[in-house]
């Protein structure tokens, strides 16, 4: 097992669970659920994320309503949906854990490369915000391509950063929603997840070590 790749994407999650347990997938003949849990934010608004579990993992906790706390990795994979490829972003989780109230309820850390050029832009309220794709390796060549979001003076100092480059970032997953139009001129509402940065640093590294196969589904 290689640590290092276990170091550069983390993720601690304590919150409610909010759907039951569905079937996923199947790896290596191990069941795998998907579970969406709520996690309160200081606005008193909350973030539902997905998680990916393991039936191993899975007990008599994840009940709809009950508080439960896990640990892992935030992750993406394509999926083909009529005809497109579409990012599916989840946390695959490695443990559940016990409550532990001093831990931020919502902690995401990685360490990964600059794949996309950051996009900056202001609000019409005059808020500064930086779009960016973070390509973070793991196991068997494989890398996850996760959004991230920054915004102010950290939105203003990400932007002059370059593809390639390394960087760490500590945050949190959100979940937004968004208005899609489609071909035939509806409008869909749809949910994004991508991390909200809090703290962004450049690390001393380069391309060179950046896994290029994108991901497929654990």
């Amino acid at each position: 097992m290689n640590y290092e790749l276990m170091e550069n994407n983390k993720v601690f999650l304590r919150g409610t669970v909010a759907s039951a347990p569905v079937f996923s997938h199947e790896s290596f003949g191990e069941g795998f659920y998907e579970v969406f849990i709520n996690i309160e934010r200081l606005s008193n608004n909350f973030d539902t994320i997905p998680v990916i579990i393991s039936e191993k993992l899975l007990d008599n906790s994840f009940v709809v309503g009950n508080l439960v706390a896990v640990q892992g990795q935030f992750r993406s994979y394509n999926k083909f949906v009529d005809g497109k490829s579409k990012l599916i972003l989840n946390v695959f989780v490695r443990s559940v854990v016990e409550i532990d109230y001093s831990m931020n309820p919502n902690l995401v850390e990685i360490s990964g490369f600059i794949c996309k050029e950051p996009v900056f832009r202001t609000t019409p309220f005059g808020r500064e915000i930086c779009d960016v794709l973070i390509a973070v390796n793991r196991s068997y060549n494989k890398s996850d391509y996760l959004p991230a979001i920054a915004w102010g003076r950290n939105a203003r100092y990400l932007k002059n950063f370059v593809v390639g480059q390394k960087v760490s970032i500590i945050g949190r997953i959100q979940s937004r929603e968004y208005q899609k139009k489609l071909d035939d001129d509806c409008v869909e509402t749809r949910v994004a997840y991508e991390i909200s940065i809090n703290k962004i640093c450049m690390l001393d590294d380069n391309i060179n070590s950046l896994n290029v196969e994108q991901d497929k589904l654990a």
